[in-house]
């Protein structure tokens, strides 16, 4: 029997970027998650995988690598992306399914995932495939929507909400929006065949009356010390966790790149607008400096 498709949540043609990041009040949010991920990426590497890359928000973050490699399964917001990095060859635009990523094994030393899990109705086959993709003694950055966190405990304690926020199972509180539990990720980590080794909480002060009334650059500063407290318990709507690969997996490889999301082929032959694949002849698009593998033609 053909397994089923998980669902993909679509940003093709969205205006999330502006709509959420430009117009709305975000500047809190977006600063804290620049502390949390500084302190857990590594300062450099030759090749990082960014999943769920959107408009290229944290893209310019990475400096450090040699090469950033930005994945989203809409192309519209690959090309936002662009305009914000430039067309520079350091980074490669990818539009593919996260379930069913086109690289090959170990071709990355660094992953990131960063307000993208919560969209996954099955996390745990996400994971395994970032997981295929790199190289021993590889660091993985995963962020993740808690739904162990403070106003969801006192909206149950309150009975304002049905779902009990201590349970470990996922919430769908809209179509194709999880929150997790803590225990549950660090769980699907493991499996997965990564150790998490730092937990930082994020966004503890995402309400709107302390954004309204309290200076953005006190919030941060204080939310940057309680950040720490992560190790030690999660109760915030951010959770960010740094793991390491382990088990098996072979050192880095420089080619090549991609494998054939559809037959699995490593023999991937450059051609003018798209890569051929010799092993199912299909062919997977290249056009303005975006590879597409969603269709092939």
């Amino acid at each position: 029997m053909t397994k089923q498709q998980p669902e993909i949540c679509d940003y093709e043609g969205s205006d999330y970027q502006e709509r959420f990041w430009d117009r709305s009040d975000r500047q809190y949010e977006d600063r804290v998650e620049e502390i949390a991920l500084r302190r857990l990426l590594p300062t450099g590497g030759r090749r990082i995988l960014e999943v769920g890359a959107g408009a290229g928000r944290n893209t310019l973050r990475y400096q450090g690598f040699e090469q950033i490699v930005l994945l989203d399964y809409a192309r519209s917001q690959l090309e936002l992306a662009r305009e914000r990095t430039g067309q520079s060859e350091r980074y490669v635009f990818v539009v593919a399914d996260a379930y069913k990523l086109p690289f090959a094994p170990g071709v990355f030393d660094a992953a990131t995932m960063i307000r993208t899990l919560h969209h996954m109705s099955s996390p745990l086959e996400v994971l395994q495939q970032i997981r295929a993709t790199l190289c021993s003694d590889s660091t993985f950055i995963l962020e993740y929507a808690n739904k162990r966190n403070l106003k969801a405990i006192a909206r149950w304690f309150l009975r304002r909400q049905d779902w009990n926020p201590f349970e470990h199972q996922s919430i769908e509180f809209a179509a194709l929006n999880f929150n997790f539990h803590p225990a549950s990720i660090r769980s699907w980590l493991r499996e997965a065949e990564f150790e998490p080794q730092q937990e930082l909480t994020v966004s503890h002060f995402r309400l709107g009356i302390f954004k309204h009334f309290v200076p953005v650059q006190l919030l941060v500063g204080l939310d940057s010390l309680l950040q720490w407290t992560g190790s030690l318990c999660q109760y915030t709507p951010s959770v960010f966790v740094r793991s390491k690969v382990v088990g098996e997996q072979a050192a880095f490889s420089q080619s090549p790149l991609w494998r054939c999301p559809a037959c699995g082929s490593m023999d991937l032959e450059p051609q003018s607008d798209h890569l051929h694949c010799k092993g199912c002849e299909r062919k997977w698009s290249s056009r303005d400096g975006i590879y597409d593998f969603k269709e092939s033609n």
